[in-house]
């Protein structure tokens, strides 16, 4: 029998979460003076902002496609839904950020200007919006549907924040590599073997059939924790900087 869906948070992200919450309570450097809001530290309050933003605006999104039928839960590992969706779907979009954050902030973020012009700006939101355009297009097939709705939703989180500040994201690669790369080779790993246990599995009506080499781990799965963690940590980072502007 699969485990549960609250089994797989239990084993798979509960262990990573509570280690990266203690090593948080533990400032890398005492020189670090992280910027506050009203008393607040801001990476508590920026957290916390990510994981409801991710909440909102992935909830419609992941309902639609269950709903489709896009992917599907093994016999027994669902005990309550909403919506008809998991409540563990639900908890995994909160934790999510919450995770990614907390292995961001164990890395350099070092200040400085933000500097972008004009046409930069629109050549982020253009690149976020050529995303999205694609994904439509993809998710107009039948086997595409599942990759061509993850592009189209994340176009729009890319044009944003690409139209932001790309250029001071690019500045800071090795924060953005590193922040992005390690909770998501993370989070690869598991799904491939929550997939393999039978918690959930995809439709082969929906997807590609294109996976990982090695892995196993279908290309819809890897976009999409690569995409999730992107956004938390461009968001974050350039968050920080409007704090640090504003304070």
């Amino acid at each position: 029998m699969a485990p549960t869906y609250l089994q797989f948070h239990l084993l798979f992200l509960a262990p990573p979460l509570f280690v990266l919450a203690v090593a948080a309570r533990r400032p890398r450097s005492t020189r670090v003076d992280p910027a506050r809001i009203r008393g607040y530290d801001a990476r508590i309050v920026g957290t916390a902002l990510m994981a409801a933003i991710a909440f909102v605006y992935t909830t419609p999104w992941d309902r639609y496609l269950v709903s489709v039928g896009v992917w599907s839960y093994g016999d027994g590992t669902v005990l309550l839904r909403a919506g008809g969706v998991p409540l563990g779907e639900y908890l995994f979009f909160l934790v999510q950020p919450v995770l990614t954050a907390l292995w961001l902030y164990r890395l350099p973020m070092d200040a400085g200007p933000l500097r972008i012009g004009p046409v930069q700006r629109a050549l982020g939101i253009g690149l976020g919006g050529v995303v999205s355009l694609s994904g439509w297009w993809i998710a107009s097939t039948e086997t595409g549907l599942y990759l061509g709705a993850l592009l189209a939703w994340a176009g729009p989180v890319l044009a944003l924040q690409w139209g932001f500040g790309w250029t001071y994201l690019v500045e800071r690669w090795r924060t953005v590599l590193l922040g992005v790369g390690v909770p998501t080779l993370y989070l690869w790993v598991v799904d491939r073997i929550a997939i393999g246990s039978g918690i959930w599995s995809l439709s082969g009506r929906y997807t590609t059939g294109l996976a990982i080499p090695g892995l196993g781990l279908p290309v819809e799965e890897t976009l999409f924790f690569l995409l999730t963690n992107l956004f938390v940590v461009q968001g974050l980072i350039l968050w920080e900087w409007v704090v640090r502007r504003w304070a």
